[in-house]
């Protein structure tokens, strides 16, 4: 498969080129835009002020940018937190998208969008602050509604990003458990 993976608002980190570098590992042709240009934060507060003063617009121009040359070959979407937001807006405006892998995130969904069974799967920590139970319930329906087929995996006890081991949300058992099921999924592609 050819992936696309899109970083946190911590930006481009050493675990997202170790991601990358696993997916590789497995067969996979991937590549790691840095929407943030080179600027990486140490706390999820600098890098959402650092994502806002940026903003939505100007990281989604950059997003579509990074993907466009690639899109033809059928891209599987996926990132991590602010990434997988901004993945799974590319993959539900890409007709071309083959899978969508949200690690951590999901985003709002557009009104009208419509896929023909896009396969979509969610890993994410169970509670996760930035995921409420209420938010993925209706994410869930929404998703369904446009024609995905979602599978969504649940953490107990993991911090939001959980599978960067350089941040204290880190969980080994969660994360490996999240590489396994992912690798899975992008096999059936």
């Amino acid at each position: 498969m050819n992936i696309m993976l899109f970083h946190s608002a911590f930006g481009l980190r050493p675990a997202v080129e170790a991601a990358a570098d696993r997916l590789r590992a497995a067969g996979h042709e991937v590549w790691t835009p840095d929407l943030f240009e080179g600027r990486t934060f140490d706390t999820v507060e600098e890098g959402m002020a650092f994502k806002d003063e940026i903003g939505k617009d100007e990281l989604l121009k950059r997003a579509v940018l990074a993907a466009a040359p690639y899109s033809d070959r059928g891209l599987v979407y996926a990132g991590f937190s602010f990434g997988a937001a901004t993945a799974q807006t590319l993959a539900l405006g890409d007709d071309k998208a083959k899978g969508l892998l949200l690690l951590h995130g999901t985003s709002d969904i557009a009104e009208g969008v419509s896929v023909d069974e896009l396969p979509v799967q969610l890993h994410v920590a169970e509670p996760d602050p930035f995921e409420t139970d209420d938010w993925l319930t209706a994410w869930y329906l929404q998703m369904g509604r446009t024609g995905a087929d979602v599978e969504v995996y649940r953490y107990a006890g993991a911090g939001h990003i959980y599978t960067d081991p350089d941040l204290p949300d880190y969980d080994e058992e969660a994360a490996e458990a999240t590489w396994r099921v992912a690798l899975g999924f992008l096999e059936t592609l």
